[in-house]
């Protein structure tokens, strides 16, 4: 079977729209007000309160990719750009049509996928009552079905671990953060109504983790 790399963009839920009980639950540890601001600001890192935005795939041998973003209640026709195609839909059609594609490839190759984009796909597909077609959280030292990029580079832990901008400055390869967006900015964005933005900005993640998954390969030669 074909590679595929993956990658999402999140947001968390506005506070507002969290009851009570489920904003007591989440600052109940917090000491004071910088600690509550802290914990507001992670809600897109968590399934419970966060929503996919957008969903990221390329086959590295074609070059070839698609992006499923949302854009609220906006309506963007679908679009080709740069050997991709943008396709825009709710969440829960996003994560239908994901798993409905990703079946088709293996391995599936992420950038701290096992740790969050993996469990993120998984359980709001869950929530949104989507059958997920494989499981994308498998037994961690088979990098054969999930290959997670960032325990193969660090080699499962042995090693300091760094973002994946560090990665690709230090391999040579175009950062996905050169053109000034980053990950904590894309809450910010969508508010904005920047859905666009965003997904090619997911789209520029998961080239960058495919040129590292090139260079990684160097390493299976022993």
């Amino acid at each position: 079977m074909k590679p595929i790399i993956v990658d999402i963009e999140t947001i968390g839920a506005p506070w507002d729209s969290l009851d009570e009980p489920q904003r007591e639950y989440l600052t109940k540890n917090d000491e004071d007000d910088e600690a509550r601001d802290k914990t507001r600001d992670s809600l897109a890192l968590w399934a419970p309160t966060a929503r996919i935005v957008t969903i990221a795939m390329l086959n590295p041998l074609s070059d070839k990719g698609k992006v499923y973003f949302s854009a609220g209640d906006s309506v963007i026709d679908s679009f080709n750009e740069d050997n991709a195609e943008y396709v825009c839909v709710d969440e829960k059609s996003m994560l239908e049509k994901f798993w409905d594609d990703v079946q088709h490839y293996a391995p599936v190759i992420t950038f701290n996928g096992r740790c969050f984009d993996g469990p993120m796909l998984m359980l709001r597909s869950a929530m949104l009552d989507v059958r997920p077609s494989l499981n994308l959280v498998p037994y961690r030292y088979d990098y054969k079905s999930h290959c997670d990029l960032l325990d193969q580079l660090t080699f499962y832990g042995a090693t300091r671990k760094f973002n994946l901008d560090m990665y690709a400055r230090a391999f040579g390869i175009r950062s996905p953060k050169e053109e000034g967006v980053t990950g904590d900015q894309v809450g910010t964005m969508y508010a904005d109504g920047k859905y666009v933005d965003i997904a090619r900005y997911c789209l520029r993640d998961v080239r960058a983790t495919a040129e590292l998954w090139k260079r990684w390969d160097y390493l299976l030669k022993f």
